[in-house]
């Protein structure tokens, strides 16, 4: 089995149609955490399948996706989560994925 690496995925995209899609995609993958920015708990192989089913309802030449690699979801995933005003919750056993 391949280790899960977390991942913070944001996403600006310019049309409310694509943007609802891009939100059920990434909705699908992971956990919300704050307005168009997840925490996805994921495989390679799902982190292939998570961009793959973004391709297919994103305009890339106007629409944006980020993937920031935040390590293992059990050691530097929490860790390097810091917040002004009250925090949201992060979850801390590797469980931002939706299965």
């Amino acid at each position: 089995m391949s280790a899960r690496r977390r991942y913070i995925v944001s996403y600006d995209i310019r049309e409310t149609k694509r943007l609802r899609r891009v939100h059920q995609v990434v909705k699908e993958f992971g956990y919300a955490f704050q307005y168009s920015v997840y925490i996805c708990d994921l495989t390679k192989s799902e982190l292939l399948d998570l961009q793959w089913a973004l391709r297919e309802e994103m305009n890339e030449r106007v629409d944006s996706v980020a993937f920031i690699d935040l390590g293992d979801p059990n050691n530097r995933g929490t860790d390097c989560i810091a917040f002004m005003g009250p925090p949201s919750s992060v979850p801390v056993d590797g469980s931002a994925r939706i299965i």
